[in-house]
């Protein structure tokens, strides 16, 4: 399964965990940014006592011609050991200018954006210019009740 920037309003990263990140140079003062992902496909009501369960699969989520990247993650303020940090939503706001008729509406494919990750555990947040992203699935769909996968069924 494969999502695009088009797909943007369709999607969800709320508590989704993030195992990496990775910074790919293109060779033009811009860069591919990955992110290694659990990504929370649906969040289900479990048959028992109103437990949630998820449907999640390792993915990884890509920004196309990075530039100005901004990353801040703090562990230390939270006094906490190192997991996977978690994303509470992405942002995006359009670089784009008006046409000439003063029409600002944009395809949802347009881009340049810029970008703003907010995290929700740790304290931080990533920002940055992108032209879009892609968002693949590594790995098969597991469905349990913890929001991020166990070590054994990540590739």
């Amino acid at each position: 399964m494969r999502w695009y920037t088009a797909d943007f309003d369709a999607m969800s990263w709320h508590d989704v965990g993030v195992h990496g990140f990775r910074i790919v140079e293109n060779g033009n003062g811009t860069a591919e940014l990955q992110l290694d992902l659990d990504y929370i496909l649906e969040w289900l009501n479990a048959e028992k006592e109103g437990a949630l369960c998820f449907r999640i699969a390792q993915a990884t989520l890509q920004f196309h011609e990075v530039f100005g990247l901004r990353f801040s993650l703090d562990y230390v303020a939270c006094s906490a050991g190192m997991s996977p940090f978690s994303i509470d939503r992405i942002r995006r706001e359009s670089l784009r200018m008006p046409n000439d008729r003063g029409d600002d509406s944009v395809c949802a494919a347009d881009g340049p954006w810029r970008w703003r990750i907010d995290l929700n555990w740790p304290e931080g947040f990533m920002e940055f210019e992108a032209t879009g992203f892609s968002q693949w699935m590594v790995g098969e769909v597991i469905e349990q009740n913890a929001q991020v996968l166990d070590p054994v069924d990540r590739l």
